[in-house]
């Protein structure tokens, strides 16, 4: 993946339609990710954080403004199974095995590589699901389909990977685990990330900056960068000045959050 590519938005103005009304939910966003970056967006729920990721995908239209994933449109990015994504809900194939759930981008966008075939077994290892490579989803535990739904996001060895709440859905113990997980599976990886949260731990031990949304439409309130070298251990969140900059981010969202 060599680092990635760059993801720019550049003035992203975007409405919606809600029972004939026009609702602003973005405007003038913009935005420099650059390659093998991890950005953290974070904010109240309807300030536009999903659908930034959206359009970054390629799946929400703008209304003014523009994004270009190494320079080209989101779409033709995507269509080369380039973009790997992981949402909240794993949404995995309940009659597919694990191998055979991590390989559905694969089978979707036909025509893969046999080097592509022989990372999965790699990739299941990766996600620490060894062993349960013939295993159902209905056999599995709520944060082991989580990581085969990471795992799938990236079997096309993907330059971009765009993350919503992936966790939103685990309890607080399980979820810190699973960022121990995802930090050393970027670092392995390298994607430029996007990764939508509510939790400002969450953000702020796993991204390189966290970008603050708030407001109705959006707008960026603020980014908070973040210095500490990788791989960070679960020590710093104990770290007075990890609660720094989780003081920040908390000013930023002020009564916005969410």
């Amino acid at each position: 993946m060599a680092g990635g590519r760059g993801i720019v938005f550049e003035e992203i103005s975007k409405q919606f339609l809600v029972r004939g009304s026009p609702l602003a939910v973005l405007d003038k966003v913009s935005l420099d990710c650059p390659p093998g970056s991890f950005t953290a967006l974070i904010g109240p729920s309807g300030c536009g954080k999903s659908t930034l990721l959206k359009i970054a995908l390629g799946l929400e239209t703008v209304d003014a403004g523009s994004v270009r994933i190494g320079g080209e449109p989101p779409d033709a990015v995507r269509q080369r199974g380039e973009i790997g994504i992981a949402f909240q809900d794993p949404a995995l194939l309940p009659w597919r095995s694990v191998s055979a759930n991590v390989a559905l981008p694969l089978d979707v966008l036909g025509g893969s590589r046999p080097e592509q075939r022989a990372r999965i077994p790699h990739l299941v290892s990766l996600v620490g699901l060894s062993g349960f490579e013939t295993a159902l989803p209905g056999e599995l535990s709520g944060g082991m389909r989580q990581r085969v739904a990471i795992a799938r996001s990236l079997v096309t060895a993907p330059d971009v990977l765009l993350m919503d709440e992936p966790f939103g859905a685990l309890d607080l113990i399980l979820r810190r685990q699973m960022n121990v997980e995802l930090q050393r599976i970027w670092m392995e990886q390298s994607p430029t990330t996007i990764l939508v949260t509510h939790g400002i731990d969450e953000a702020v031990y796993l991204a390189d900056r966290v970008v603050v949304l708030g407001g109705r439409p959006g707008v960026v309130k603020g980014i908070v960068d973040i210095p500490f070298d990788r791989p960070r251990p679960t020590t710093i969140f104990r770290d007075p000045a990890f609660h720094r900059l989780t003081d920040e981010v908390g000013a930023l969202l002020g009564g916005d959050e969410g």
